[in-house]
């Protein structure tokens, strides 16, 4: 059985001073009472909330320049168009990208992974061919290589983790090899909170010449992106679990292979035109942005984007990592909890189960206190499976969580623990 001190993550630096109750005025949602008593919200890996900002940014695009946007050559369309495409220019800083056109606006990661699929995998992946996943993602990306793999009789190959929750590096190496054809990890676990060693799958899969596509939904509320300096292919973050708007979100992939893929979607925009014999696609990103867009809601992920720039992400995403350490530190001292996911590099997300009680229950109980967790699989029913748990309770933190709401969850706990004991 690990120590305290194995479970509890690297500690980290002290932050700087981080003024959480006044960001906490930033967002509306937090100030609501839930069965008489106030809202713990610990369900940002699953959404995060919505400033105030970012509201009134949504609502500024209904109320005075709603229109749909490339298309029209009136003045609300041309509005609605400088907007949306402002926003582009945001997620490219945002990630460091090359070029605005190598960010394709997509509802969210799931739907990016899937264009990535369809768009580049149904071309370039055929019978006998290999995907290599890892043992800890989310359905959303091992699902769609399933299916591509039955489609092209291709076999999806799976990197094992230990007890920790961490990648077993050598396991990687030893399934990396002629045939592979694209590797799909997630940079941090949504089940466990492990930070995976993405950068150095990326360099071991480029040597073969092996593309890799990204899973960033759980980085990219908390630590800065830079595709560039990953050198990743393809990387997928949805908005909803970064202070916007949810049908938001972005797929990166380098330009020239977003090139060389098929559209994941046919209609309007992108196209350059269409006869009945034959359909000349758009140049990008417009080729995989086919039909109106959830225009307010990318509107809304540009303004998400400038509302981490003026709080200081670095500085947020110190103080988060304190908030995790505490919240390790205290959940693990109660007498039977279990923290599934002891990584040492972990970001934002403690699960953990209680003997003899589901957490369903304890996700119930807490419920009733007021407090928001998530219990389940997660999505990622394999991770399940490896920890031999049917589910898991888990907490997830953001920057406006207080070390008094953890206190909250602590004390709940030992009482899900009485109630049942």
């Amino acid at each position: 059985m690990a120590t305290l001190e194995q479970l509890i993550p690297i500690k980290p630096r002290p932050s700087e001073d981080w003024d959480v109750e006044r960001i906490r005025k930033d967002f509306p949602v937090l100030r609501q009472t839930v069965n008489g008593k106030p809202l713990v919200y610990l369900d940002n890996a699953a959404s995060s909330q919505v400033p105030t900002m970012v509201i009134e940014r949504g609502a500024q695009y209904i109320e005075q320049e709603h229109s749909n946007i490339h298309r029209g050559v009136h003045y609300l369309s041309m509005k609605a168009t400088t907007s949306y495409e402002g926003a582009r220019e945001k997620v490219k800083r945002f990630i460091n990208a090359r070029e605005s056109k190598e960010c394709i606006f997509v509802r969210g990661a799931t739907e990016g992974i899937n264009l990535v699929m369809y768009g580049y995998g149904r071309k370039f992946i055929g019978a006998g061919d290999e995907i290599i996943i890892s043992a800890m993602e989310h359905h959303a990306n091992i699902v769609p290589w399933q299916m591509l793999c039955e489609e092209k009789n291709a076999k999806l190959r799976v990197i094992p983790m230990n007890d920790a929750g961490e990648l077993l590096m050598d396991e990687y190496d030893s399934l990396l090899n002629e045939r592979t054809k694209l590797v799909a990890v997630a940079h941090v676990s949504n089940a466990l909170g492990t930070i995976n060693p993405v950068k150095e799958i990326i360099e071991r899969a480029h040597k073969y010449g092996v593309p890799v596509l990204i899973d960033g939904a759980q980085w990219a509320p908390h630590m800065r992106i830079d595709v560039q300096d990953l050198d990743c292919d393809f990387y997928a973050f949805s908005g909803h679990k970064m202070f916007a708007p949810t049908g938001s979100g972005v797929v990166y992939g380098k330009a020239a292979l977003l090139e060389k893929m098929n559209p994941f979607m046919g209609g309007g925009d992108m196209i350059k035109s269409v006869t009945f014999e034959k359909t000349i696609y758009a140049d990008l990103p417009n080729k995989f942005e086919a039909g109106t867009p959830a225009i307010a809601s990318q509107i809304g992920l540009g303004a998400a984007i400038d509302y981490l720039t003026i709080i200081g992400r670095e500085k947020a995403a110190a103080y988060e990592h304190e908030l995790l350490h505490y919240a390790t530190e205290r959940i693990s001292a109660i007498e039977g909890v279990r923290i599934i996911g002891t990584a040492r590099e972990k970001l934002s997300v403690l699960s953990f189960v209680i003997d003899d009680i589901h957490p369903h229950d304890i996700g119930t109980i807490l419920d009733q206190e007021g407090i928001a967790i998530r219990a389940g699989h997660h999505c990622a029913q394999p991770v399940m499976k490896r920890f031999n748990v049917p589910a898991t309770a888990r907490a997830s933190f953001a920057f406006y969580n207080t070390r008094e709401e953890v206190d909250v969850l602590a004390r709940t706990v030992e009482r899900v623990i009485e109630i049942f004991g």
